[in-house]
């Protein structure tokens, strides 16, 4: 099951969950990005790369360094977070652990230095002034409209929670030491500072963990990062950074990506419902073990049983239509970003237009905000056990939570039969498709399914 990023607290009290607080300038630059498509978003993220050759030749593979000389872009950079904003943030009520963790690299080892409970600025500013000491703030996005934006449109674009984290490090100072990480990992550079990569010692790792100096040997990659430039580098990869003496101060926005979305779990994701399906048709799997056998220390003639199994499940496999996801997709539902939109949140997750009937033309909308899947479902009333078509989406998701793996999140959508499969991929394949068209064997259920979709805001009526 995919998490959600680490908040990476040490603090000892939580606290509730910050009010919405508002921190954006008045009048902030014009984006140099492209938001009309998640794709375009991308593109213009990695220019001049074209994103061909950095899937081709970066991605999960090499670091990518792009150095920018673009007064615009830099101040576009800048305009993500300022350390002016902790101020904002800090009078609304942040906490120590959850939002914000002060440290510093010290002798190889990170050292926090968190107090208990909410955070003050004047002590906060006070870290960061005497004790020379790093502030990272999680999940800026929760606050930031600029960093929402560029954040949902990056989940639309990779099918993946897209995190972030704000680093603001003192001249002279270092904040956390060498180490590697579970995710894809973006550098926004928003003021000058100083990296080191080194090569994996776990190549696509799927943790974290701090690396010792004298296990690294020497840099693959330095370099000076300047207000917007551009690192990338893949999960595993070991790396650390330090602000240049003589600078005010450095700050950076980490965007992360891909955890936990390896070929590995999305196997465990589907092999328990194509186990649970496959034991339904076949008695083979529903026959009992060995007498004894978890007492046993040899497992040799177990092992040739289970390979055969697994053989059988794969030639069921290449004849699956439909997929089974026990957890990955509505995670992902559940946990992404609502889509940015700076109006009124309640027109947007409102009904709205004309109601579909049979005669209705109806397209989908937010198609990037909804995913379809095929899951169990147990009847409550006579416990009988079937599969259904789950459509969930992010509509409503809250914006406030995102990434915040200790936070309660609810879930969003619909349950069909499963013979409605055909009929909601019309929906999703069509640019619009007319009512009376759907694969479906009664005018009623046509109707059904139209004014379900639309209840939720997932169609209208062209």
């Amino acid at each position: 099951m995919p998490k959600k990023a680490r908040p990476a607290g040490d603090g000892k009290e939580q606290g509730p969950v910050p009010k919405q607080v508002k921190v954006e300038a008045a009048c902030g630059p014009s984006s140099p990005l492209n938001f009309d498509s998640p794709s375009g978003l991308f593109e213009s993220f990695i220019s001049p790369i074209k994103t061909e050759t950095f899937f081709k030749e970066f991605w999960e593979q090499k670091p990518l360094l792009i150095q920018r000389d673009d007064p615009a872009l830099a101040t576009y950079y800048q305009s993500l977070f300022r350390l002016s904003d902790l101020k904002s943030l800090c009078s609304w009520g942040i906490y120590y652990g959850r939002d914000v963790n002060v440290c510093r690299c010290v002798h190889g080892k990170k050292k926090v230095l968190n107090k208990d409970g909410r955070v003050h600025f004047l002590q906060l500013r006070q870290d960061f002034d005497q004790k020379r000491a790093t502030i990272q703030f999680h999940q800026p996005q929760r606050f930031k409209d600029e960093l929402w934006r560029i954040q949902e449109k990056l989940e639309c674009y990779f099918g993946s929670l897209v995190g972030s984290n704000v680093y603001i490090t003192p001249a002279g100072a270092q904040g956390l030491p060498p180490h590697y990480d579970d995710v894809e990992v973006f550098i926004l550079q928003l003021e000058e500072k100083h990296w080191r990569l080194y090569q994996p010692t776990v190549p696509l790792a799927r943790e974290y963990s701090v690396e010792a100096e004298d296990r690294i040997g020497r840099p693959t990659h330095e370099f000076t990062l300047k207000p917007g430039d551009l690192l990338y580098f893949p999960r595993g990869t070991i790396h650390q950074a330090d602000t240049p003496e003589g600078l005010a101060h450095s700050t950076h926005v980490t965007i992360s990506t891909y955890q936990s979305s390896s070929w590995g779990d999305f196997l465990l994701d589907t092999i328990s419902g194509l186990v649970f399906d496959t034991a339904k048709a076949d008695v083979a799997l529903r026959a009992g073990i060995p007498r004894q056998l978890l007492l046993q220390a040899e497992s040799t003639a177990v092992a040739t049983r289970l390979s055969g199994f697994l053989r059988m499940l794969a030639d069921r496999l290449e004849g699956t239509k439909e997929l089974p996801s026990a957890d990955m997709k509505k995670d992902f539902a559940m946990n992404r970003l609502p889509p940015y939109y700076m109006g009124d949140r309640a027109k947007l997750v409102a009904p709205g237009g004309q109601l579909p009937g049979l005669d209705s033309t109806v397209r989908l909308q937010f198609r990037d905000h909804v995913v379809l899947t095929v899951g169990p479902y147990q009847d409550p009333s006579d416990e009988t056990r079937g599969e259904m078509v789950y459509v969930y989406h992010s509509l409503r998701n809250r914006r406030d939570t995102h990434m915040m793996g200790n936070e309660e999140t609810e879930s969003y959508g619909l349950r069909f039969p499963l013979s409605y499969m055909d009929a909601l991929k019309q929906i999703w394949n069509s640019s619009a498709i007319s009512v009376k068209d759907l694969k479906l064997t009664t005018d009623e259920e046509k109707q059904n399914l139209v004014l379900s979709l639309w209840t939720e805001c997932l169609i209208q009526v062209v």
